[in-house]
């Protein structure tokens, strides 16, 4: 009689997909009936200083720090003592892997792939905890790819866990008091560990965490339970919106910036043109403009769909943007030379990437641009422009240009002018001066 084969689990190494720094992503591996099936690991929150802010990060080894890691020399190798020392904490964390799936297959009367990364990775959700169900959407949003939108999710659950001080939050308790005492808590000054004074979070950052909240309640609906979110005319909890003046320049800074001279081929150089080709580009943001492929341009035309748009909204909004031959200068000097059309256009993204390696290489690119141009600003005495100003800087200079709103919110990819109204700034002091001085003009006395 045939003994049923049994599953077994190991830390791999996978010497196929190359990180930075010749490093590679270390996976769990489970063999069954000699297929095997595999599953990125990440960091855990560990004390150790050397992993600790690398928490949720894929962990990435090179050849011989997975030795020391997971102690596999061979007989005839040295181990070097003081990686081993060093990767120790990792080594113990690859051991409760390791004990944790063999637990799992122990458990599983008849084993399937599936069935173990269920019974694995999915701690079961408990939907009369909130934390519970911000950490499965945000879970939910990561394997969709929406990276950005899981870490709100996974911020929003950092925060209120802080707040309670508890590890788990069941929904009656989340009631106007709470979520206004949050709100207090959020925007006060405190002081972390006795060392230092933490700055105040803005009420930006509050309205997203709690619209996150909000979603979960209109989601799961908990019974018995008082909503409450609502106006606060009417005693409910109203999500604060942010004040933050939106920053725009004007078509003078942007020709400055646009003509201020640099050394040729410099990532400065890079850095302001690919800010001007979002603002010339309807303003699309930077996620955009890493995704654009050659195949987004037909003819004199770039089209695309905005990722946020493709994302959130039920029925995808096109934006068609002509290529001026400023766009086409920052193309040609900038773009990869295609073999196929389905190439990047700049070198921001590359084919195969993970949505969690796409959305850190688009956080860098923002990052590298904004520090950038930081610098082109002070040389040319203007205010700091950030990635995020070149949209607001394309609706406003065209709305003081005398556009339409209705072309400015169709441009933008927006669905209503509400929604375009926010993008657009308040006009500069000179301008709000000229008006203000025509009421009344001067007397000749």
């Amino acid at each position: 009689m045939k003994t049923e084969a049994k599953a077994v689990p190991a830390i791999t190494l996978d010497t196929s997909r190359p990180g930075k720094d010749g490093r590679f992503p270390v996976r769990l591996r489970v063999t069954y009936k000699r297929k095997s099936r595999f599953w990125i690991l990440k960091y855990p929150a560990i004390e150790d200083p050397s992993f600790s802010q690398l928490c949720g990060q894929t962990i990435l080894l090179t050849k011989e720090t997975f030795k020391a890691a997971t102690k596999t020399y061979t007989e005839k190798e040295k181990p070097d003592k003081k990686l081993v020392k060093k990767f120790e904490v990792l080594n113990l964390h690859f051991a409760t892997i390791i004990t944790q799936a063999k637990d799992v297959v122990k458990e599983m009367i008849i084993f399937s792939f599936d069935n173990f990364e269920a019974n694995y990775f999915n701690k079961p959700t408990d939907k009369n905890d909130l934390f519970s169900m911000l950490d499965s959407r945000g879970k939910e949003m990561r394997s969709e790819g929406r990276i950005s939108t899981a870490v709100t999710f996974e911020c929003a659950v950092n925060s209120l866990k802080d707040f309670s001080g508890k590890e788990k939050l069941p929904f009656e308790r989340v009631t106007v008091k709470f979520l206004r005492d949050y709100e207090k808590w959020m925007l006060t000054p405190r002081i972390i560990k006795g060392k230092k004074t933490a700055k105040p979070n803005s009420r930006t950052t509050v309205g997203i965490y709690l619209r996150n909240v909000r979603t979960i309640f209109n989601s799961i609906k908990p019974v018995g339970v008082l909503y409450p979110f609502g106006k606060s005319k009417e005693g409910l909890y109203q999500i604060p919106k942010g004040k933050n003046k939106k920053k725009a320049l004007t078509q003078a800074d942007v020709a400055k910036i646009a003509f201020h001279p640099l050394a040729n081929g410099t990532i400065e150089e890079r850095s302001r043109d690919l800010w001007l080709f979002s603002y010339l580009c309807n303003g699309i943001n930077i996620k955009d403009v890493a995704r654009l492929r050659y195949s987004n341009i037909d003819g004199d035309k770039i089209i695309l769909v905005r990722a946020k748009t493709a994302e959130s909204a039920e029925e995808e909004a096109t934006i068609e943007i002509i290529i001026t031959r400023q766009i086409g200068r920052i193309i040609d000097r900038w773009g990869t030379k295609p073999t196929n059309r389905d190439e990047y256009i700049f070198q921001i993204l590359k084919n195969g990437m993970t949505p969690q390696d796409e959305y850190r290489s688009i956080k860098q690119a923002v990052q590298t641009i904004n520090n950038n141009m930081e610098t082109v600003c002070k040389e040319i005495s203007i205010d700091r422009v950030t990635t995020y100003g070149a949209r607001h800087s394309f609706a406003t200079v065209l709305k003081r240009s005398g556009a339409s709103i209705e072309f400015i919110s169709e441009s933008l990819g927006h669905r209503n002018k509400q929604t375009t109204q926010s993008y657009l700034a308040n006009f500069e002091d000179e301008e709000k001066r000229k008006w203000a001085e025509m009421l009344l003009p001067e007397s000749n006395d």
